[in-house]
Protein backbone atom coordinates (compact mmCIF):
# COMPACT_ATOMS: atom_id res chain seq x y z
CA UNK A 1 0.00 0.00 0.00
CA UNK A 2 1.16 3.73 -0.61
CA UNK A 3 1.42 6.19 2.22
CA UNK A 4 1.82 9.92 2.18
CA UNK A 5 4.17 11.51 3.83
CA UNK A 6 3.31 15.10 4.56
CA UNK A 7 5.27 18.17 6.25
CA UNK A 8 8.74 16.45 5.08
CA UNK A 9 12.08 17.89 5.04
CA UNK A 10 13.61 18.36 1.33
CA UNK A 11 16.40 15.94 2.35
CA UNK A 12 13.83 13.75 4.07
CA UNK A 13 14.69 9.83 4.74
CA UNK A 14 11.64 8.93 3.41
CA UNK A 15 12.32 9.96 -0.39
CA UNK A 16 14.74 6.75 -0.03
CA UNK A 17 11.87 4.24 0.30
CA UNK A 18 9.52 2.34 -1.82
CA UNK A 19 5.83 2.99 -1.61
CA UNK A 20 5.58 6.36 -0.42
CA UNK A 21 4.42 9.38 -2.28
CA UNK A 22 6.33 12.34 -0.10
CA UNK A 23 4.88 16.03 0.19
CA UNK A 24 7.64 18.41 1.24
CA UNK A 25 7.38 22.51 1.13
CA UNK A 26 7.75 22.20 -2.98
CA UNK A 27 4.59 19.88 -3.18
CA UNK A 28 2.75 21.37 -0.24
CA UNK A 29 1.16 19.21 2.28
CA UNK A 30 -2.12 21.55 2.23
CA UNK A 31 -2.87 19.82 -1.62
CA UNK A 32 -3.18 16.25 -0.18
CA UNK A 33 -6.78 15.11 -0.74
CA UNK A 34 -6.30 11.04 -0.47
CA UNK A 35 -6.56 8.63 -0.68
CA UNK A 36 -3.89 6.78 1.37
CA UNK A 37 -2.87 6.64 4.72
CA UNK A 38 -0.41 9.45 5.77
CA UNK A 39 2.36 9.67 7.91
CA UNK A 40 2.24 13.64 9.69
CA UNK A 41 5.18 15.91 10.40
CA UNK A 42 3.40 19.02 10.94
CA UNK A 43 6.00 21.90 12.42
CA UNK A 44 6.12 21.47 15.89
CA UNK A 45 7.51 25.53 17.68
CA UNK A 46 4.16 27.12 17.70
CA UNK A 47 2.84 23.76 19.91
CA UNK A 48 5.84 22.94 21.90
CA UNK A 49 6.91 24.13 25.30
CA UNK A 50 9.15 26.55 23.95
CA UNK A 51 6.63 28.30 21.82
CA UNK A 52 6.68 31.27 23.59
CA UNK A 53 10.34 31.45 22.57
CA UNK A 54 9.41 30.64 18.95
CA UNK A 55 8.91 32.58 15.96
CA UNK A 56 6.27 30.70 13.85
CA UNK A 57 4.73 31.86 10.57
CA UNK A 58 1.24 33.11 11.40
CA UNK A 59 -0.11 30.23 9.34
CA UNK A 60 1.90 27.64 11.05
CA UNK A 61 -0.31 26.40 13.65
CA UNK A 62 -2.72 25.81 11.05
CA UNK A 63 -0.98 23.28 9.40
CA UNK A 64 -0.97 21.03 13.11
CA UNK A 65 -4.59 20.95 12.91
CA UNK A 66 -4.96 20.37 9.19
CA UNK A 67 -2.69 17.28 9.92
CA UNK A 68 -5.12 16.33 12.69
CA UNK A 69 -7.64 16.10 10.54
CA UNK A 70 -6.38 14.22 7.67
CA UNK A 71 -4.99 11.22 9.89
CA UNK A 72 -8.43 11.36 11.12
CA UNK A 73 -10.04 10.95 8.05
CA UNK A 74 -7.36 8.83 5.99
CA UNK A 75 -5.79 6.75 9.00
CA UNK A 76 -2.16 7.14 9.47
CA UNK A 77 -0.23 8.61 12.36
CA UNK A 78 0.79 11.98 13.39
CA UNK A 79 4.18 13.05 15.24
CA UNK A 80 4.77 15.55 17.75
CA UNK A 81 6.76 16.21 20.59
CA UNK A 82 5.57 14.51 23.96
CA UNK A 83 3.96 17.15 25.71
CA UNK A 84 2.77 19.37 22.57
CA UNK A 85 -0.36 21.84 22.87
CA UNK A 86 -2.05 20.43 19.94
CA UNK A 87 -3.37 17.22 22.30
CA UNK A 88 -5.73 19.84 23.68
CA UNK A 89 -6.24 22.04 21.34
CA UNK A 90 -7.73 19.31 18.93
CA UNK A 91 -9.13 17.12 21.86
CA UNK A 92 -6.76 13.90 21.08
CA UNK A 93 -6.55 11.90 23.50
CA UNK A 94 -3.30 11.39 26.48
CA UNK A 95 -1.92 8.42 26.44
CA UNK A 96 -3.40 5.13 27.70
CA UNK A 97 -6.81 6.84 26.38
CA UNK A 98 -8.76 6.75 23.10
CA UNK A 99 -10.63 9.41 20.74
CA UNK A 100 -14.52 8.81 19.82
CA UNK A 101 -12.82 7.81 16.53
CA UNK A 102 -10.73 5.41 18.14
CA UNK A 103 -7.53 7.22 18.04
CA UNK A 104 -5.17 6.64 20.56
CA UNK A 105 -0.95 7.89 21.16
CA UNK A 106 1.78 6.35 21.77
CA UNK A 107 4.50 7.80 23.96
CA UNK A 108 7.37 6.24 23.06
CA UNK A 109 11.35 8.00 22.42
CA UNK A 110 12.59 8.42 19.07
CA UNK A 111 15.73 6.27 21.03
CA UNK A 112 14.28 3.46 20.16
CA UNK A 113 14.65 3.96 16.76
CA UNK A 114 18.24 5.14 16.73
CA UNK A 115 17.98 8.85 17.51
CA UNK A 116 21.22 10.13 19.13
CA UNK A 117 18.70 11.98 22.15
CA UNK A 118 15.61 10.27 23.88
CA UNK A 119 13.21 13.22 22.29
CA UNK A 120 10.19 11.92 23.83
CA UNK A 121 7.63 11.91 21.19
CA UNK A 122 3.57 11.66 21.09
CA UNK A 123 2.07 9.45 17.75
CA UNK A 124 -1.51 9.80 17.50
CA UNK A 125 -2.97 7.12 15.38
CA UNK A 126 -5.60 6.62 13.58
CA UNK A 127 -7.42 3.33 12.15
CA UNK A 128 -4.92 1.08 14.00
CA UNK A 129 -5.75 -0.55 17.19
CA UNK A 130 -2.76 -1.02 19.73
CA UNK A 131 -2.04 -4.85 19.11
CA UNK A 132 -2.14 -4.30 15.43
CA UNK A 133 1.06 -1.97 15.33
CA UNK A 134 4.80 -3.21 14.01
CA UNK A 135 6.65 -4.31 16.82
CA UNK A 136 8.22 -1.45 19.10
CA UNK A 137 12.26 -2.29 19.18
CA UNK A 138 12.77 -1.08 23.11
CA UNK A 139 16.11 -0.16 23.94
CA UNK A 140 16.78 0.40 27.90
CA UNK A 141 20.10 2.97 28.89
CA UNK A 142 20.29 7.08 28.53
CA UNK A 143 20.72 8.27 25.44
CA UNK A 144 24.06 10.07 25.05
CA UNK A 145 22.83 13.51 23.64
CA UNK A 146 20.33 15.99 24.87
CA UNK A 147 18.01 17.96 22.21
CA UNK A 148 18.52 20.68 25.18
CA UNK A 149 19.41 21.37 28.48
CA UNK A 150 20.82 24.12 30.98
CA UNK A 151 21.64 21.19 33.87
CA UNK A 152 25.13 21.35 34.67
CA UNK A 153 25.15 18.72 36.84
CA UNK A 154 23.90 16.37 34.01
CA UNK A 155 25.94 18.22 30.99
CA UNK A 156 25.48 16.36 27.44
CA UNK A 157 25.82 17.51 24.40
CA UNK A 158 23.16 18.87 22.23
CA UNK A 159 22.38 17.77 18.86
CA UNK A 160 22.19 19.94 15.81
CA UNK A 161 19.37 21.55 14.54
CA UNK A 162 19.03 19.32 11.69
CA UNK A 163 19.11 16.27 13.76
CA UNK A 164 16.33 17.62 15.86
CA UNK A 165 14.33 18.15 12.54
CA UNK A 166 15.45 14.39 10.72
CA UNK A 167 13.57 11.48 11.52
CA UNK A 168 15.72 8.64 11.76
CA UNK A 169 15.82 6.01 8.95
CA UNK A 170 14.39 3.10 11.29
CA UNK A 171 11.42 5.05 12.78
CA UNK A 172 10.71 6.42 8.94
CA UNK A 173 10.31 2.53 8.28
CA UNK A 174 8.28 1.75 10.98
CA UNK A 175 6.55 4.82 10.48
CA UNK A 176 5.55 3.79 6.83
CA UNK A 177 4.80 0.29 7.95
CA UNK A 178 2.05 1.65 10.72
CA UNK A 179 0.20 3.83 7.97
CA UNK A 180 0.15 1.03 6.03
CA UNK A 181 -1.98 -0.99 8.32
CA UNK A 182 -4.18 2.08 9.03
CA UNK A 183 -7.45 2.40 8.16
CA UNK A 184 -9.03 5.19 6.33
CA UNK A 185 -12.59 5.17 7.90
CA UNK A 186 -13.56 8.71 9.08
CA UNK A 187 -13.78 10.66 5.46
CA UNK A 188 -16.94 10.93 6.59
CA UNK A 189 -17.08 12.04 10.00
CA UNK A 190 -14.33 14.45 8.96
CA UNK A 191 -13.86 17.16 6.49
CA UNK A 192 -10.77 19.51 7.47
CA UNK A 193 -11.34 23.26 6.48
CA UNK A 194 -8.35 25.62 4.83
CA UNK A 195 -5.07 26.34 6.38
CA UNK A 196 -3.14 28.20 5.14
CA UNK A 197 0.60 28.92 4.77
CA UNK A 198 3.36 27.16 3.43
CA UNK A 199 4.05 23.26 4.41
CA UNK A 200 7.75 23.33 5.15
CA UNK A 201 8.51 20.78 8.00
CA UNK A 202 10.41 20.47 10.81
CA UNK A 203 10.13 16.67 10.67
CA UNK A 204 10.97 13.96 13.17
Amino acid sequence: MTVAILFARADSHYKELSDVDVFDAERDARTYDGPWPVVAHPPCRAWGRLRAFANPRPDERNLGRLAVALVREFGGVLEHPAGSTLWDAQKLPRPGERDQLGGWTLAAPQKWWGHKAEKATWFYVVGCAPGEIPALPYVMGEAAYVVQSRKREDYRPHITKAEREHTPPALAEWLVELAARCKGHNAQVVRRGAAGGASERTEG
